[in-house]
């Protein structure tokens, strides 16, 4: 097994993020700092460390979606004192961590796991995850405007893939619009309407990797149910889900 696979495995960090740490030389197999990439263990027999401390696989996977709420961070720890999203899941016993971002200003559904394969399948770009938001923006709505979106827009000289774009009615800043896309580019879907004349004044995520988030209250969390979880586990495997997902938010066990 690839060492950084292992390392996720075990709740240290995701796949990626394993990889920032080994480049840092905070890892040793069997008492030897390893700063290459690609390296195999055997789980059974090496031992692994991270900062001193033994790494040994997680027993039990947890898998929840929170509803995150504007100004907190989707980091673990956040070097300018700004209120992490780890403090809305405090009474989980196990060390989880976020699966890709959310905006700072953005609210929505965010996974969290100590499931580094699943981390891995949702948020590696080939697998094209798609991510639905609810948009209230200031600005022009024309059909010339939906069809820049839905067509593509240029951030940093790239082109964005197509996104599905809908007008889904008004607020009191102007138009509220779904915008589905499956990219992560930073702050992208504030800079896809930037760059159409129109401001976003509120951003929320309501769907990721066919997950709904339905009717979690803001700040809440609830854990994955067992269909939810296989269907992410055949992300990136080429099979299809035939799980049919419904929010039945009177049977889910809501928790603080």
């Amino acid at each position: 097994m690839r060492l950084q696979k292992f390392l996720a495995g075990c709740g240290v960090a995701s796949r990626r993020g394993a990889e920032v740490l080994i480049k840092e030389g905070r890892i040793k197999v069997n008492g030897n700092t390893v700063t290459a990439m690609g390296v195999q263990i055997d789980e059974n027999k090496d031992q692994v460390e991270f900062d001193g401390r033994l790494v040994q696989p997680e027993k039990k996977m947890v898998y929840i979606m929170l509803n995150k709420p504007a100004g907190y961070v989707t980091t673990v720890s956040d070097d300018k004192g700004r209120d992490t999203v780890m403090s809305l899941v405090q009474d989980i016993p196990v060390r989880i961590y976020p699966v890709g971002r959310l905006d700072y200003d953005t609210e929505g559904l965010l996974l969290m796991t100590n499931d580094g394969d699943i981390t891995y399948r949702i948020t590696h770009p080939k697998n094209q995850v798609e991510k639905t938001y609810v948009a209230e923006v200031t600005g022009n709505i024309t059909m010339d405007t939906l069809l820049r979106l839905r067509s593509g827009i240029y951030l940093d000289g790239v082109k964005t893939r197509p996104a599905k774009v809908e007008v889904i009615g008004a607020t009191q800043y102007g138009t509220k619009l779904e915008i589905t896309i499956h990219e992560g580019k930073n702050r992208q879907v504030r800079r896809m309407f930037e760059e159409v004349g129109c401001i976003v004044k509120r951003l929320k995520r309501t769907r990721e990797a066919g997950l709904i988030l339905g009717h979690v209250p803001l700040g809440r969390w609830r854990r994955l149910t067992e269909s939810e979880v296989n269907m992410l586990k055949k992300i990136g495997t080429g099979k299809k889900s035939s799980a049919v997902y419904r929010q039945k938010q009177q049977k889910l066990n809501y928790r603080k």
